[in-house]
């Protein structure tokens, strides 16, 4: 009962997340941005644990990007599901 709890409060309050504004001139990363982010990913997360870098770029435009970002890490799994006939 106190985990359905927890996981309620946790679901409220991500509701009242926002990203920051765009920074004037500054393009906002799309699908490409998004791809090549995914194909980092790994890397940029080893980055972040000793410095001040995001795995995610913010802000971003929404959809396009996250799914770009979906295939690039996406990309990184599926080594492991291909079979080897001899």
């Amino acid at each position: 009962m106190v985990g359905v709890g927890i996981l309620g409060a946790g679901l409220l309050l991500s509701a009242c997340a926002t990203q920051p504004p765009p920074m004037a001139g500054r393009e906002l990363p799309g699908f490409l941005y998004g791809l090549l982010h995914g194909l980092i990913a790994p890397f940029s997360f080893l980055y972040s644990l000793i410095s001040d870098t995001r795995v995610y770029a913010y802000p971003n435009p929404g959809r396009w990007y996250d799914f770009g970002f979906l295939l690039g890490v996406s990309a990184w799994g599926s080594g492991g599901t291909t079979v080897v006939r001899r």
